[in-house]
């Protein structure tokens, strides 16, 4: 079992950063590759980034990309979403994810433990 969660959200203005946190407890997250997914109200989840186990791959929302970026730590069991450039259509809720496999990473159905998510609003 791996418990998930994020922190780093809030509300921030239009071309503003923020470095989103996933802290992991339980089992480490080393073995599982780590997505990123947001939800705003009235929309369906949607991807935002990935990152393989060994961080040699990224993959993110054709959106975000040069914006965002995810990273991580597996010594410290923690998984990063910097965004920067932010734009009021980037309000969410942001929730990052552990998948147990490598492949189909930009769907919400490969991943198996899912955090509550951190608030992220971007006023204009």
């Amino acid at each position: 079992q791996v418990q998930l969660v994020e922190s780093g959200g809030g509300l921030v203005q239009a071309g503003g950063s923020l470095r989103l946190s996933c802290a992991a407890s339980g089992r480490g997250l080393s073995t599982y590759p780590m997505g990123w997914f947001r939800q705003a109200p009235g929309k369906e989840r949607e991807f935002v980034a990935a990152i393989s186990s060994n961080s040699g791959s990224t993959y993110y929302l054709d959106s975000v990309k040069g914006r965002f970026t995810t990273s991580r730590d597996n010594a410290g069991n923690t998984v990063y979403l910097q965004m920067t450039s932010l734009k009021p259509e980037d309000t969410a809720v942001y929730f990052c994810a552990a998948a147990l496999g490598p492949y189909g990473l930009s769907f919400a159905s490969t991943y198996k433990y899912w955090g509550r998510g951190t608030q992220v609003t971007v006023s204009s």
